[in-house]
């Protein structure tokens, strides 16, 4: 092991902002007396994080350019029979990068709160969720086994309830908290069953002792059944990551996350808890390419979800769920490489989506507090001159957003949609439309909002509702914008920076270099599109030149001009669409009805059977039967018996006699009876 890639180190990584955080969310707070103040809070935590972030840079560092690697056991939680319990650290290519794309954004949204959260009464409580939701990621990330995997997950979903709900006195936050947490638990049933098979089989919960059994896994049935081992196997952890990484049809947890403060929005979208999925089947590659039925639901999922779930954010209003629904829209995208085997291109689109969608949601924060806390893109325009820093920001994250050529998404973007094109499972057919169309909607949404919140009429003083910011607070008067304070736009600033150019330095050796070489596995026999790209790839400059004479960077200026035409030129004609097509906007704007669907018909069919439990289970068998049945025997044996006691000596004379009588006849006559019947 080398000697910059210590344990100490690597323990002190998690560590960090696990020990700012308990301090904080103890001592900052009413439980612990207030000792803490705002500036003491907020110290503590950001340090603890940005030392999280210098290590995980030695950590990539160590990886990246001296070709380390360690796999190593810490402790020993639990020995059942041959099963181990352990817990220990696996670093490799992707471990680094997700350390350091996790470490940094989380760094960036914690100074982002200091101006965002400034007047909140929850202020330390908040940094304290924050460091305890980075920790909960850089533990599941870190982890060389499943159980310290499930570890993180829980603890991600976890403290993400926390954090949606921070408002707890805020129905509607209370409301999409408890959504995200029991939706959560649908895609972990899943997932725990994959486990518990895989440590069923292989009697192990290491990744490395389960890769060296995957034969076992591939060669037999699921018992009672036909169904392969595998296949079970994956399709019940992909079903985990469809909850944690909210695929259709578990997606409907993550808009309404919206309700939390912005800067967790940022956090749960861009680098944590939505990636986990993407990062976890990445991880258990070797088993995903022992099953094409697995690869093709994978592909089946991510297709509808980044198609349909784009149509969706183009008749959003609210900033903040625009942005949502492109975040679902992108899990799609990297579902989909994922389907078709191009691990390495999945992962490369979760680190460069990261960056500009985490700098998208503090950019939409900065627009939130610059217009004094509305969140209706209908009444903003005209922010270009106001807040000129925002403005450029989050004109270079849409740009990246929508696969602009030599900008961070299109490295990524571009190569999804090249591998999709070279696959040839049965479902790459429809996920070839999904992500041509894909392109078009993204960019027609993504610049729909630029142009109503940057560019056109003002209209911030407009607006015939009174404003209600996501504080729940009430603003009677309307104000001239603003620029945010240095706190709020550095990390837009800082976020901008690997937005435009980490694609163009990192494509060569995260998709065709040695950096993953070690950490994914792809069956290059079976599943040939990694092997294309390859031959295809001739540098990150010829690759952004050619892609502008392709049908996606069309699709993409078409899906711009058409969103300045509606909403620049034509403002009239979004509205004339709109009455053309009112079924399909009505569609649109219930969410293809899957909130109706899960409020009406499973809540409320959950709650007719539970109280049909309820009834004949608990009050007519248990209450009825067998508690209030118990004593009414008794009590009825009872009477019967107490009339057999009079207290009259003659009665029990009589009793007597005749119990004597009953006595003999059985002995005497009894016997005399068989043997005549005998004869």
């Amino acid at each position: 092991m080398s000697q910059t890639l210590s344990i100490p180190m690597l323990v002190a990584i998690p560590l960090a902002p696990l020990l700012a955080s308990f301090i904080v969310g103890i001592f900052g707070t009413k439980f612990g007396g207030n000792i803490l103040n705002k500036s003491a809070g907020h110290f503590l935590t950001v340090t603890g994080v940005f030392l999280a972030f210098l290590l995980s840079l030695l950590t990539f560092k160590a990886v990246a350019f001296d070709g380390v690697r360690l796999n190593e056991n810490l402790y020993t939680w639990m020995v059942v029979g041959d099963l181990k319990m352990q817990v220990g650290f696996l670093i490799d290519g992707l471990t680094a990068m997700m350390m350091c794309v996790v470490t940094f954004v989380s760094l960036m949204v914690h100074i982002f709160t200091i101006g965002y959260m400034e007047e909140d009464p929850g202020y330390n409580r908040f940094f304290s969720y924050i460091s305890l939701f980075t920790f909960s990621m850089l533990m599941l990330v870190m982890s060389n086994n499943l159980l310290q995997l499930f570890f993180g997950w829980e603890a991600v979903g976890l403290v993400s309830y926390l954090l949606i709900g921070f408002w707890f006195k805020k129905p509607t936050a209370i409301f999409a908290n408890m959504k995200a947490f029991l939706v959560n638990r649908v895609g972990d049933f899943g997932f725990i069953i994959g486990i518990g098979l895989i440590a069923a089989y292989t009697g192990s919960f290491d990744y490395v002792e389960i890769f060296s059994k995957v034969s076992l896994l591939s060669s037999v049935n699921l018992p009672g059944t036909d169904w392969l081992l595998i296949t079970v196997v994956c399709i019940g952890l992909f079903i985990g990551a469809m909850g944690k990484s909210a695929q259709f049809p578990l997606h409907v947890w993550l808009p309404d996350s919206m309700e939390g403060p912005t800067p967790i929005s940022a956090l749960i979208h861009a680098a944590t808890m939505v990636t986990a999925g993407i990062f976890m089947v990445s991880r258990m590659s070797p088993l995903f390419e022992l099953s094409e039925t697995a690869l093709n639901f994978i592909l089946v999922i991510g297709s509808i979800t980044a198609l349909f779930m784009g149509f969706l954010g183009i008749i959003q209003n609210d900033i903040k769920r625009v942005i949502a629904y492109s975040t679902l829209s992108q899990l799609g995208y990297m579902t989909i490489a994922l389907g078709v085997s191009a691990y390495s291109v999945a992962v490369f689109h979760l680190m460069t989506h990261a960056f500009f969608k985490a700098l998208l949601f503090l950019a939409a924060g900065s627009v939130i507090m610059g217009v004094h806390h509305n969140q209706d893109i209908r009444w903003m325009g005209g922010l270009r001159k106001y807040m000129p820093i925002t403005w450029l920001t989050s004109l270079l994250g849409s740009l990246a957003l929508i696969g602009t050529p030599l900008f961070s998404g299109f490295y990524s973007k571009d190569s999804i949609i090249e591998a999709v094109m070279e696959s040839s499972l049965p479902a790459a057919s429809f996920a070839k439309f999904a992500v041509l169309a894909g392109v078009f909607v993204t960019a027609f949404y993504s610049f729909r909002l630029y142009f109503l919140v940057f560019h056109g009429k003002e209209r911030f003083d407009q607006n015939p509702e009174a404003h209600h910011d996501d504080h729940g607070h009430h603003e009677e008067h309307h104000h001239v914008p603003h620029e945010s304070p240095w706190v709020v736009t550095l990390p837009l600033i800082l976020l901008a920076i690997p937005s435009v150019f980490i694609g163009i330095l990192a494509i060569e050796p995260m998709l065709f270099g040695n950096f993953l070489k070690d950490a994914i596995f792809v069956n290059s026999e079976k599943h040939v599109a990694m092997e294309e790209l390859h031959k295809a790839f001739h540098g990150a400059i010829p690759m952004a030149i050619h892609g502008m004479m392709t049908l996606p960077f069309w699709l993409a200026v078409s899906g711009v001009a058409l969103a300045y035409y509606m909403y620049m030129v034509n403002t009239r004609l979004p509205v004339a669409i709109k009455g053309m097509f009112e079924p399909v906007y009505k569609v649109l704007e219930n969410k293809y009805y899957f909130d109706w669907f899960n409020e009406n018909v499973l809540a409320r069919g959950a709650r007719a059977l539970g109280l049909s439990l309820w009834q004949s289970g608990d009050r007519f068998l248990i209450d009825g039967a067998v508690v209030n049945g118990s004593w009414k025997v008794v009590g009825l044996v009872s009477t019967i018996i107490r009339k057999a006691q009079t207290g009259f000596l003659h009665h029990y004379a009589l009793v007597m006699m005749l119990g004597v009588f009953v006595i003999l006849s059985y002995f005497v006559t009894w016997p005399m009876l068989v043997q005549w019947l005998g004869r």
